[in-house]
Protein backbone atom coordinates (compact mmCIF):
# COMPACT_ATOMS: atom_id res chain seq x y z
CA UNK A 1 0.00 0.00 0.00
CA UNK A 2 1.61 3.55 -1.01
CA UNK A 3 0.85 6.93 1.01
CA UNK A 4 -0.47 8.75 -1.69
CA UNK A 5 -0.79 12.78 -1.12
CA UNK A 6 -3.44 14.93 -3.16
CA UNK A 7 -2.88 18.15 -3.71
CA UNK A 8 -6.56 19.49 -5.62
CA UNK A 9 -8.82 22.79 -4.56
CA UNK A 10 -11.55 20.86 -6.64
CA UNK A 11 -13.66 18.78 -4.06
CA UNK A 12 -15.31 16.74 -6.62
CA UNK A 13 -11.72 15.88 -8.01
CA UNK A 14 -10.53 15.33 -4.51
CA UNK A 15 -13.43 12.25 -4.37
CA UNK A 16 -12.54 11.07 -7.39
CA UNK A 17 -8.96 10.58 -7.28
CA UNK A 18 -8.75 9.62 -3.34
CA UNK A 19 -11.40 7.04 -3.74
CA UNK A 20 -9.51 5.44 -6.81
CA UNK A 21 -6.55 5.61 -5.14
CA UNK A 22 -7.93 3.91 -1.92
CA UNK A 23 -9.92 1.31 -4.53
CA UNK A 24 -6.54 0.37 -5.75
CA UNK A 25 -5.30 -0.31 -2.27
CA UNK A 26 -3.29 3.05 -1.86
CA UNK A 27 -3.78 5.52 1.57
CA UNK A 28 -4.56 8.91 -0.14
CA UNK A 29 -3.94 11.87 1.81
CA UNK A 30 -6.01 15.21 0.91
CA UNK A 31 -4.71 18.61 0.94
CA UNK A 32 -7.23 21.37 -0.55
CA UNK A 33 -4.82 24.53 0.43
CA UNK A 34 -1.52 24.24 -1.76
CA UNK A 35 -0.01 26.59 1.56
CA UNK A 36 -0.20 23.39 3.35
CA UNK A 37 1.06 21.50 0.68
CA UNK A 38 4.84 21.39 1.07
CA UNK A 39 4.46 20.47 5.59
CA UNK A 40 1.78 18.16 4.76
CA UNK A 41 4.24 16.53 2.27
CA UNK A 42 7.11 16.30 4.96
CA UNK A 43 4.95 15.04 7.64
CA UNK A 44 3.46 12.20 5.40
CA UNK A 45 6.01 10.75 3.66
CA UNK A 46 4.10 9.91 0.70
CA UNK A 47 5.44 7.10 -2.25
CA UNK A 48 4.21 9.81 -4.96
CA UNK A 49 2.42 13.03 -5.04
CA UNK A 50 -0.40 13.95 -7.64
CA UNK A 51 -1.13 17.91 -7.86
CA UNK A 52 -3.09 19.94 -9.95
CA UNK A 53 -1.56 22.98 -11.01
CA UNK A 54 -3.43 25.58 -11.23
CA UNK A 55 -4.23 26.09 -7.53
CA UNK A 56 -5.10 29.23 -5.44
CA UNK A 57 -1.98 31.00 -3.26
CA UNK A 58 0.72 28.63 -4.77
CA UNK A 59 0.74 27.20 -8.01
CA UNK A 60 1.30 23.43 -8.91
CA UNK A 61 4.36 24.72 -11.00
CA UNK A 62 5.93 26.05 -8.13
CA UNK A 63 4.90 23.59 -5.45
CA UNK A 64 7.09 20.57 -7.82
CA UNK A 65 10.04 22.65 -7.73
CA UNK A 66 9.40 23.27 -3.68
CA UNK A 67 8.98 19.48 -3.59
CA UNK A 68 11.76 19.08 -5.96
CA UNK A 69 14.00 20.81 -3.71
CA UNK A 70 13.25 19.54 -0.23
CA UNK A 71 15.84 16.78 1.04
CA UNK A 72 12.59 14.63 2.44
CA UNK A 73 10.61 14.99 -0.62
CA UNK A 74 13.12 15.31 -4.07
CA UNK A 75 13.00 11.62 -4.65
CA UNK A 76 9.15 11.41 -4.53
CA UNK A 77 7.53 10.82 -8.27
CA UNK A 78 5.19 13.71 -8.93
CA UNK A 79 2.01 13.69 -11.28
CA UNK A 80 0.62 16.61 -12.30
CA UNK A 81 -3.07 17.11 -13.18
CA UNK A 82 -4.47 19.92 -15.10
CA UNK A 83 -7.65 21.07 -17.06
CA UNK A 84 -5.99 23.89 -18.90
CA UNK A 85 -3.15 22.03 -21.33
CA UNK A 86 -1.77 23.85 -23.65
CA UNK A 87 0.80 23.58 -26.36
CA UNK A 88 4.31 23.98 -24.10
CA UNK A 89 2.51 23.02 -21.23
CA UNK A 90 3.21 19.27 -20.53
CA UNK A 91 7.27 19.83 -21.04
CA UNK A 92 7.16 22.74 -18.74
CA UNK A 93 5.72 20.48 -16.08
CA UNK A 94 8.31 18.14 -17.05
CA UNK A 95 11.09 20.08 -16.72
CA UNK A 96 9.82 22.08 -12.85
CA UNK A 97 10.24 18.21 -11.86
CA UNK A 98 7.01 16.16 -12.65
CA UNK A 99 7.70 12.65 -14.13
CA UNK A 100 3.63 12.21 -15.76
CA UNK A 101 1.22 14.60 -16.56
CA UNK A 102 -2.43 13.86 -16.88
CA UNK A 103 -4.77 15.83 -18.66
CA UNK A 104 -8.54 16.57 -16.98
CA UNK A 105 -10.91 15.67 -17.49
CA UNK A 106 -8.80 12.19 -16.42
CA UNK A 107 -9.39 8.95 -18.08
CA UNK A 108 -9.85 6.73 -15.46
CA UNK A 109 -7.66 4.17 -17.12
CA UNK A 110 -4.60 6.36 -17.98
CA UNK A 111 -4.79 7.99 -14.07
CA UNK A 112 -4.64 4.35 -12.71
CA UNK A 113 -1.97 3.32 -14.93
CA UNK A 114 0.57 6.27 -14.20
CA UNK A 115 0.05 6.03 -10.39
CA UNK A 116 1.11 2.29 -10.91
CA UNK A 117 3.75 3.45 -13.27
CA UNK A 118 5.06 5.84 -11.08
CA UNK A 119 5.55 3.92 -7.73
CA UNK A 120 6.50 0.59 -9.95
CA UNK A 121 9.85 2.40 -11.12
CA UNK A 122 10.82 4.77 -8.43
CA UNK A 123 14.49 5.27 -10.17
CA UNK A 124 12.70 7.67 -13.09
CA UNK A 125 12.47 10.31 -10.48
CA UNK A 126 15.40 13.18 -11.68
CA UNK A 127 17.84 13.63 -8.38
Amino acid sequence: MARILVVEDNALNIKLFCDLLAAHGHEPHAVTDSREALERAQAAGPDLIITDIQLPHISGMELIRQFREDETLREVPIMAVTAYAAAGDEERIRDAGAQAYVSKPISVGRFVDEVTALLERPEAVAG
